[in-house]
């Protein structure tokens, strides 16, 4: 697993990140989860989650243990 530094930039921290990690521009999306801190490209946030949907098997959730339909009282849903 890589590492970068982090350090001190005035009243805020800031990571210095390797070569291979860098963005393009000079803004990203910040997200915190939990305890994990998540950067996004700025100019398309979207991009990471697309391309990694080609990760995924041909076959993933092609059977699944889904259970039965709850039966529903149809008068709350007018």
């Amino acid at each position: 697993m890589n590492t970068a530094k982090l350090f001190q930039n005035g009243q805020s921290q800031a990571v210095r990140l390797p070569r291979a990690y860098r963005f393009q521009g000079d803004r990203v999306y910040i997200k915190r989860l939990n305890n994990a801190v998540i950067l996004l490209p700025f100019d398309d946030p979207w991009r990471p989650l697309v391309d990694s949907l080609a990760q995924f098997s041909d076959d993933f959730m092609a059977t699944r243990d889904q259970p039965p339909n709850q039966p529903r009282d149809e008068q709350a849903f007018e």
